[in-house]
């Protein structure tokens, strides 16, 4: 059941479109995109343990994960603003008993939270590093598409710091930044296990990328079929609708059913 919760000014409720979850949105800041929600549903949650979400933003990606697991969820934003939405976000669904946001720094999170206290890490970083014409963005936006508060580097090793061993981290990213994902994932003991890219259309190069790593896995990386956005007509393909409208809560894993 939804709660009422105090909107700020340019806010709204948006549905999002699986389970009866809301999201608070704003034209200020970067909304979250298609991005998001299959990390959510790429991701291996476990049914229990726990579970956080770094440069979480609203909070999509736990909003969405607490669809798939009974487990405890943590996002961490380091934008006051946008962690209050996110805060608010857990509100309005009615799920601060199982999700909390905290404002803080990933490369610092650990020292509160702990060496290896959590199951899985989930994150949807900043795809671009920091160009001199992007100080002059949106702040928000900024922060949401350029390295301005952490690098790859900080995110790799955030994420190994809090996994635990044999936990899994999952990213999206830009497949363009592929080889240096994996550069870095290895560098702090993540060893990439399933990797799927995402087309646009069948016959269009890949756009996105979906990485899960093994914290001191042995190396064995398996990629998964390509999913595909839309159909040639432009239409959503089958298996995007399924996932983001919340009939499919994972996406295919064709060796071992749902992920």
């Amino acid at each position: 059941m939804n709660a009422q919760v105090d909107l700020k000014p340019h806010e709204r409720i948006d549905d999002l479109l699986t389970h009866d979850l809301k999201i608070i949105q704003s034209d200020d800041i970067f909304s979250f995109s298609l991005d998001a929600v299959l990390l959510a549903r790429f991701c291996s949650v476990p049914p229990k343990g726990r579970i956080v979400d770094l440069c979480t933003g609203n909070g999509v990606i736990p909003l969405l994960m607490s669809t798939r697991t009974k487990g405890s969820i943590v996002g961490v934003e380091i934008q006051p603003r946008v962690a209050d939405m996110a805060s608010r976000n857990v509100r309005l669904n009615g799920l601060d008993h199982r999700i909390q946001m905290v404002c803080g720094d990933l490369k610092q999170f650990h020292l509160t939270a702990g060496y290896g206290s959590f199951d899985l890490v989930t994150v949807n970083p900043p795809y671009l590093p920091v160009a001199a014409g992007d100080r002059k963005l949106n702040p928000h936006v900024a922060a949401a598409r350029h390295e301005v508060y952490c690098t790859l580097a900080d995110v790799a090793s955030a994420a190994s710091r809090l996994v635990k061993s044999g936990g899994k981290v999952a990213m999206v990213h830009r497949p363009s930044r592929l080889a240096e994902i994996i550069s870095e994932f290895r560098a702090v003991r993540l060893e990439p296990k399933r990797i799927r890219f995402v087309h646009p259309r069948l016959d269009e190069e890949a756009n996105i990328v979906l990485i899960e790593a093994a914290k001191d896995g042995k190396p064995e990386l398996r990629t998964l079929p390509p999913l595909i956005v839309h159909e040639s007509d432009g239409s959503y393909a089958k298996e995007l609708l399924e996932v983001y409208y919340g009939s499919r809560q994972a996406l295919i894993d064709t060796d071992r059913g749902e992920s």
